[in-house]
């Protein structure tokens, strides 16, 4: 399988090739949009701040060609933040592939400490991504903000309030958690993603 990992200006790409090693796969981190187009699946991970990585796409024209793929593609923690339409982090316009707003915890929101930084469950799980996943397994989270609830969401989480853990819209796939660091609940996330 040919599987590449978007290279762009956010970080954790180290910690989810780590993660595909585990399950035996190889993956080209890469920003040539010919490598992109031409993968069979597409990982596209960060962490990090939604604007400056918004900028770094499009200095690279990574932002449109995102927007054409037509193989699953798969983002993680930012990566799926910026799936989104639009981040209240620092009043970002993102790629608007899902038609989803994304917005910080505060204390109208939800009374727990930002960030949410540890384990926490999913629930009312709908997709193959999750197959052979159980209801309330334990995810890996750092993220003060998060994408609303929403017809595209295919996994709910609680933190204060019910969000988005996981969304999808058409080949494009978003978790708003860490699958890298999520155990074998991630690896397993990680593998079905693969086989879809």
């Amino acid at each position: 399988m040919n599987l590449a990992i978007i290279k762009y200006n956010a970080g954790n790409i180290q910690s989810v090739l780590t993660a595909l090693e585990r399950l035996g796969v190889n993956a080209e981190v890469t920003d040539d949009a010919e490598k992109i187009k031409a993968a069979d699946k597409v990982i596209f991970p960060g962490v990090g701040e939604a604007s400056s990585a918004m900028k770094s796409l499009q200095q690279n024209n990574l932002d449109k060609v995102i927007k054409e793929l037509k193989q699953p593609v798969l983002g993680i923690c930012v990566g799926m933040q910026l799936l989104c339409e639009h981040s209240e982090e620092n009043n970002t316009t993102c790629l608007k592939i899902v038609p989803v707003k994304v917005q910080k915890f505060n204390a109208q929101r939800s009374t727990l400490k930002v960030p949410q930084v540890g384990w926490n469950t999913i629930y009312e799980l709908r997709s193959d991504l999750f197959n052979d996943i159980q209801e309330n397994s334990y995810i890996y989270n750092v993220h003060s903000y998060f994408a609303e609830d929403s017809e595209y969401t295919i996994a709910k989480c609680n933190y204060g309030l019910e969000y988005a853990a996981a969304v999808n819209k058409a080949n494009f796939y978003g978790v708003q958690f860490h699958t890298e660091k999520s155990a074998g609940t991630g690896d397993r996330i990680i593998q079905n993603f693969l086989n879809l």
